[in-house]
């Protein structure tokens, strides 16, 4: 894969136009809380009542959405637009508990489709946009009916890792690959999938190939994961230095979201043990995010016993706007993510603030490190590596700034507008066509 540059960038991604009014009734389907799900429901419906549609959008949720986003159920409430919020009921809720049982898995699958079929029937809908369609893909490769045309935004597709710089396949994610191809090949032909969003933007030909191989109906559309950018104010980043009273002359880094085992706060703990005294003295790391807070303040305790590193720890939920000023306060990004499938918000907050990333080289998240320039990307599960990498970056090595004309483009690429536009116009429409 060749690298792109700005202009090339900023052409592929030329706004598109959005629909001028969408006149029918669509639902869109999401009982995941939290994390992209909350703000893709957000930025959908803000769109919605900005533009006063004449159709009407349902938006089918957990229970446990009403409380998590009184925001989002404000704005449906108060809005001239038909928007109308539905939560599933507690019982169903219970019915899609996860399970370590492979045969409960099973049943969720199917229960879920169950319940899209059912709100589907019942709000007598014309299109459904299922949010995270990677639920659902076993009913839909295995030709099960809806009430109604559907599309789905696919967050993890990997049949084209391959081709992606540094990827070495497991055996069980050769056999992985294989399902997904043979689930895909099979889904692809339902007669009522209508367009299938890929948040991978080098996804896009491979799913293509397919399309044409099984002479499917469906398309496949490139979907922007949105960054909303606010003004950026220095007052509130000096403002943020002094609460966090971090040490002057001390490069800060920081881990956001939440801080598990599969973010690599383990790998990155122990590279900070690695480090030269002398570079730890440079060293601040922010962590921000939500985890098991006695367990990471001992560890944070066991690697601050034997390194003057200064380690700031903020084990709290952050607004977008909060979130912005650590992102504007940060030197460097840290994404030392474990194998992890599919896009990565951190990368654009990155972008957008100008910052440099140290992150996993694996798959989407190194494949877009590598291609526009946001950083440096190392095999984030050897510590050593990150220990390299975090020595790179405090040594103001050329490699880890990142190329902020790129970084700019990736986080326009990546705008709110961009997404809304996309959804609508791929939904609404073609319902009209």
């Amino acid at each position: 894969m060749t690298k792109f540059d700005a202009a090339e960038l900023n052409q592929n991604t030329a706004l598109v136009v959005e629909a001028e009014h969408c006149d029918v009734d669509l639902m869109l389907f999401d009982l995941v809380t939290g994390g992209h799900h909350g703000s893709y429901i957000r930025h959908l419906v803000e769109h919605w009542d900005q533009h006063k549609h004449s159709g009407t959008l349902n938006i089918v949720v957990s229970p446990s959405f009403l409380e998590a986003y009184t925001d989002i159920v404000r704005i449906a409430d108060e809005s001239i637009a038909k928007i109308h919020i539905v939560a599933i009921s507690e019982d169903e809720s219970a019915s899609l508990q996860p399970s370590t049982n492979k045969l409960r898995r099973l049943g969720r699958v199917f229960r879920e489709w169950q319940l899209l079929c059912r709100y589907a029937e019942l709000l007598q809908v014309s299109h459904c946009l299922i949010m995270y369609i990677d639920t659902c893909w076993l009913p839909i490769a295995l030709g099960m009916k809806a009430p109604c045309s559907f599309s789905g935004i696919y967050f993890r597709p990997t049949l084209h890792y391959e081709k992606f710089n540094h990827y070495v396949p497991s055996k069980n994610e050769w056999v992985q690959r294989g399902r997904e191809k043979f689930i895909l090949t099979r889904a692809l032909k339902h007669p009522q999938l209508q367009t299938l969003f890929s948040l991978d933007p080098f996804s896009v030909e491979y799913i293509t190939q397919f399309i044409e191989q099984v002479q499917s109906q469906a398309r496949v559309v490139h979907l922007p994961d949105p960054i909303q950018a606010y003004p950026r104010s220095n007052t509130d980043v000096e403002v943020l230095r002094k609460q966090l009273a971090i040490d002057p002359n001390r490069k800060v880094f920081l881990l956001f979201g939440a801080l598990t085992s599969r973010k690599g706060i383990d790998q990155l703990l122990a590279a900070i043990k690695l480090l030269p005294m002398e570079l730890c003295q440079q060293l601040c790391l922010v962590l921000l995010g939500e985890g098991d807070e006695t367990q990471l303040r001992a560890k944070v305790a066991d690697v601050c016993q034997s390194q003057p590193a200064q380690i700031i720890e903020q084990y709290q939920f952050a607004s977008d706007q909060e979130v912005q000023a650590y992102f504007n306060l940060t030197d460097v990004v840290l994404a030392p993510y474990q194998k992890h499938v599919g896009m990565s918000g951190i990368l654009l907050w990155a972008a957008a603030a100008q910052k440099p990333v140290l992150s996993s080289n694996y798959g989407l998240m190194g494949e877009l490190v590598h291609q526009y320039d946001l950083g440096l990307a190392i095999d984030a599960s050897l510590p050593e590596e990150i220990m390299q990498g975090l020595s790179q970056c405090l040594l103001n090595s050329e490699e880890t700034s990142g190329n902020p004309t790129q970084m700019q483009a990736f986080a326009d690429s990546n705008s709110v507008e961009r997404f809304t536009h996309i959804i609508y116009r791929n939904t609404c429409d073609l319902q009209r066509g």
